[in-house]
């Protein structure tokens, strides 16, 4: 796998791989992020032992991986204690440490107890990395941990920026990345399997009798869940956009069953979030709830139900393309929402809140009582506060000024600072025709263009 950015990333895990002291640093993420090639490229032209944990005999394979470095060791017991012993002041990375945990939960006691003895004063860096987030936080970062407190840094490694894939597709338009993106995400592992142009890829893609696109998704739910068959139903509901706590109990036919710890479990492990309006409080009944992860939730719309035609070969990426558009609404929201905060300090309206803005307009009858605003955005302190609507397409001037008016209507429904505040109104889409036009008539207009400019 080629390393493209991450730069910040690895400036940290190689600071601490200069440091004349013991190092412990922790590295967690999602299955599939580039903890692993992160790791190796910071450690790359250094001696190092690298072990990829798994379910069983990890003390015998530890050994016998390490005595490759340093052949002494082959003498120590098969203890983790008597194994480190052999390897002070080495750079010692331990990838996938939850598998560790799961055959032997003491291992993090015992890791406590060498970190705190045997390893101290020494100049060992020791860094171990892990997919499973949920396992990573309770049982390495949490404060009941034994090894609270011992780490000297920790990473919780994050999907790339929208705008960091002119890395992958230096040829690519912003168009182009934005179709790319709604499939991978920024996730490193999907990236380096995409061949540009990306239809033309994905159509061989689909073909294929052992692609990936029919086992990925089991193969990172079964590293949470031991049953994933009510998490799936609940992430085919949201897919399809079930997102309130009824509709998703509804479409996937759980009345009087609390879902609850379901929904939980899957926020925990970061495949789905729940959204509350932003002037709402988190624990708002208004709370909805969206796959997380773009490429899980393109899984979902596009993969699942047609997993029987992808096995027979017959399922074209043609079929897909042709509702792309209308899948790709949400996650331009999520790209528009990143443009924002990349420019934030260039806006007329500098902020330190965003988000999405949803509720209630009193004295209309049922069904067309609610308001929606893609995104507004806040600054407590100088009041200002900016309200944006993000359209994927293209659109003409008299388009722009409706859509622009509309929001105007809708910013009355917005109950903050109403008479004190400064406000200011965007759009943001493909093409805007006139955009000039618009800005001079007091508007914040961006559209694709201004998304080529800022490549990073």
């Amino acid at each position: 796998m080629q390393f493209i950015n991450r730069k910040k990333e690895l400036k940290a895990i190689k600071e601490k791989l200069d440091s004349p002291d013991l190092e412990f640093y922790v590295i967690y993420g999602r299955r599939r992020i580039g903890k692993t090639t992160l790791s190796l490229a910071a450690v790359k032209g250094r001696e190092f032992i690298y072990y990829l944990a798994t379910e069983e005999n990890n003390l015998k394979k530890l050994k016998e991986i390490a005595s490759r470095t340093e052949p002494e060791i082959k003498y120590a017991e098969e203890d983790l204690e008597a194994i480190f012993n052999f390897l002070k002041d080495k750079i010692i990375i331990i990838d996938e440490f939850p598998n560790m945990i799961k055959e032997n939960p003491k291992v993090v006691s015992e890791l406590q107890g060498i970190i705190d003895v045997l390893l101290a004063n020494t100049k060992t860096k020791l860094i171990i990395l892990g997919s499973s987030i949920s396992m990573m936080e309770s049982h390495v970062l949490s404060y009941s941990s034994p090894l609270y407190g011992r780490k000297t840094g920790q990473l919780k490694l994050k999907p790339m920026k929208f705008s960091e894939l002119t890395g992958f597709f230096p040829e690519s338009t912003t168009e182009e990345r934005l179709e790319i993106y709604g499939f991978s995400d920024g996730i490193p592992f999907y990236l380096e399997k995409i061949n540009y142009p990306f239809w033309k890829w994905l159509d061989k893609e689909l073909k294929k009798v052992d692609t990936f696109l029919k086992s990925e998704i089991y193969f990172l739910m079964k590293y949470e869940f031991a049953d994933v068959r009510t998490y799936k139903k609940i992430l085919e509901a949201i897919a399809f956009g079930n997102t309130t706590l009824g509709r998703i109990k509804d479409n996937i036919g759980t009345k009087g069953t609390d879902i609850t710890p379901y929904l939980k479990n899957l926020i925990e492990v970061e495949l789905i979030e729940k959204k509350t309006p932003l002037l709402e409080n988190v624990k708002s009944r208004k709370g909805r709830y969206y796959i997380k992860d773009n490429f899980v939730n393109f899984w979902f719309r596009f993969i699942n139900p047609n997993i029987t035609f992808i096995e027979e070969a017959i399922f074209s990426s043609s079929e897909i393309k042709e509702s792309y558009s209308h899948y790709l609404g949400l996650i331009f929201e999520k790209v528009c929402r990143e443009f924002l905060i990349e420019h934030r300090d260039i806006l007329p309206c500098p902020f330190q809140k965003i988000g999405s803005q949803w509720g209630t307009i009193p004295g209309h009858e049922k069904g067309k009582n609610q308001y929606e605003i893609d995104i507004i955005t806040l600054n407590d302190q100088t009041k200002d506060i900016g309200f944006f609507e993000c359209k994927y397409k293209n659109l003409k001037f008299n388009e722009s000024r409706d859509i622009l008016a509309e929001l105007k209507n809708k910013s009355r429904h917005v109950d903050w600072n109403s008479e004190k505040r400064k406000e200011y109104f965007g759009l943001i889409a493909k093409k805007l025709e006139k955009k000039e036009s618009l800005r001079r008539e007091g508007y914040l207009a961006f559209d694709f263009d201004d998304f080529q400019d800022h490549r990073s």
